[in-house]
């Protein structure tokens, strides 16, 4: 190579080139003056720019050089000094000897949960550095996590690293970052602050858990698109990190945890992998009930399964033109972005399992299938049948029937603590997941305490679906619930709604799988 045992800066000998991005190339070099080893990142020539726009990005380098020389911590590569070569800025930083997590995930390899949470840690002690010093990382991702000796991790390359508030020396359109780790509010175009960092956290344990990022496509434009708009696609190997995970990509960065409920959730997931990590996330996102009489079981959060007061066609007009307006802006962007991203293709992510295993959502409609039959009621349960909703479904021995409110079902375990209710919607939207999200901005507002895990576009038997999860404090105590919708457009939508007292969660979440597999309509 032409540059190899070039000196730079009169000062650092380029050794060997160890990495090559967009904006420019990293070489492992030596300092000749400290006799140690350096990592030189090194600015590409950019013949297509104007001697303006040169002078803005080497001014935008060296700024930002600056911010990252700030943050000072063991889980942050150091670096050394700003120089310039031929007119171009380099960085200068530690040089650490050790593969990325990019390297340890090639090919789609993946990681266990327990590792993932691990790596974790390391990252988000790095980033609540950053963000103590008011800088933002910007590009967070698997190949700027370096995996050094006796464990430590270091997260690198904060070349494009931005202080929080400054104003931004990069061209209109241009694109700073990694597309798969890119939160949606930046691929809108708007501000990112430190919520952004974490979602580009949460992108990279997805891949390290699942073995993918989360959102890929074969080109950029539609994975900028996918990131903006559509449904994460289920987890299969996160275990205790799931619920963590959804929180991080979470679409509105206000309802992203902190960076200390993600470091208290990735210490739990870390310690014994035993699915701790969503109760201490749940724990640390609920306020403190202001309320604290015991008594009976407090009632859940709105349920509400009928048809809103308004009229559903109405209302549907109206989303839909909302639905049309936002999506034409948002089309705009992403094309300008894709534009700046230039063509990128990528390996097509694979689509796996089906039913309640929660399918990535895709545009087509599905092909119905009838209503299979039954399977034998396990014992401990008896089938339960009603023929105003005409629906039947196994229930355990011993709950009783609550009151019936309109098309609404409810039945409570003997402690008057756990509950199953089962709901029609008629007719059903697009996808119960509108539904689930107008009951949401609802609970919001009368529970303060509540807190969503997941909600989660799918499929089941066929039809369109979504899970939402959520904690809530009642009366007395922590409540979990879990919610599944599923139905067709113009038909009826069903819903199976469980809660229990969280502390008793892994026992009574099963009834909801009983009680889903053995669900059988009449229509």
């Amino acid at each position: 190579m032409a540059d190899e045992r070039r000196l730079v800066a009169g000062r650092y000998r380029l050794n060997e080139r160890i990495g090559r991005g967009g904006m420019g190339t990293v070489w492992r070099a030596q300092d000749e003056v400290l006799a140690r080893e350096v990592a030189l990142k090194q600015l590409h020539t950019q013949p297509h720019l104007t001697d303006d726009e040169l002078a803005t990005l080497y001014e935008r380098t060296r700024r930002e050089a600056r911010s990252a020389a700030r943050v000072v911590h063991p889980n942050v590569v150091v670096v050394h000094d700003v120089v310039d070569d031929e007119g171009r800025p380099c960085i200068v930083m530690e040089y650490v000897r050790a593969p990325t997590l990019a390297d340890l995930l090639k090919g789609g390899r993946a990681v266990p949960p327990e590792e993932a949470a691990r790596i974790g840690l390391g990252m988000i002690a790095a980033l609540r550095a950053a963000h103590a010093a008011d800088v933002l990382h910007r590009d967070v991702k698997p190949g700027n996590v370096l995996l050094g000796a006796e464990g430590r991790i270091v997260l690198t390359d904060f070349g494009i690293a931005v202080t929080a508030g400054a104003s931004t020396l990069t061209q209109t359109g241009q694109m700073v970052g990694s597309i798969d780790y890119m939160a949606p509010e930046r691929i809108r175009g708007h501000k990112p602050g430190p919520a952004s960092d974490l979602w580009s956290l949460g992108a990279t344990l997805y891949q390290a858990v699942e073995g993918r990022p989360p959102y890929r496509r074969e080109t950029a434009m539609e994975t900028a698109y996918a990131i903006a708009v559509d449904p994460l696609e289920p987890m299969r190997q996160a275990g205790a990190l799931e619920p963590l995970i959804d929180a991080l990509l979470t679409k509105d960065p206000e309802q992203r945890p902190s960076a200390e409920q993600t470091e208290r959730a990735l210490r739990a997931a870390s310690a014994d992998g035993t699915g701790t990590a969503g109760h201490a996330l749940a724990s640390a996102a609920a306020p403190a009930s202001p309320v604290t009489q015991t008594g009976p079981v407090p009632a859940p959060p709105p349920t509400q399964t009928g048809p809103a007061p308004d009229s559903p066609t109405r209302a549907h007009a109206r989303r839909k033109r909302r639905t049309s307006r936002r999506r034409l802006a948002l089309v705009s962007a992403v094309v300008a972005l894709a534009a700046a991203a230039g063509a990128v293709t990528y390996v097509t992510a694979r689509h796996h399992g089906e039913g309640l295993s929660l399918t990535q959502h895709t545009t087509h409609t599905p092909t119905p299938s009838a209503t299979p039959t039954p399977a034998a009621v396990p014992d401990g349960y008896h089938l339960v049948s009603d023929t105003k909703l005409g629906v039947s479904f196994p229930l355990p021995d011993g709950w009783k029937a609550g009151k019936r409110t309109g098309d609404t079902l409810t039945y409570t375990d003997p402690t008057g603590l756990v509950g199953i209710t089962i709901g029609t919607v008629e007719p059903a939207g697009p996808n119960p997941v509108t539904h689930f999200q107008d009951i949401e901005a609802n609970t919001k507002v009368n529970y303060p305490s509540y807190r969503r895990l997941r909600m989660q576009q799918t499929t089941f038997r066929g039809q369109p679906a979504a899970v939402w999860e959520f904690t809530f404090r009642g009366r007395a105590r922590d409540f979990r619930a879990i919610d599944l919708g599923y139905g067709r457009e113009g038909g009826r939508e069903y819903d199976i709604y469980l809660s229990a007292p969280e502390a008793q969660w892994d026992t009574h979440r099963p009834v909801f799988d009983v009680v889903r597999d053995g669900f059988a309509t009449s229509g």
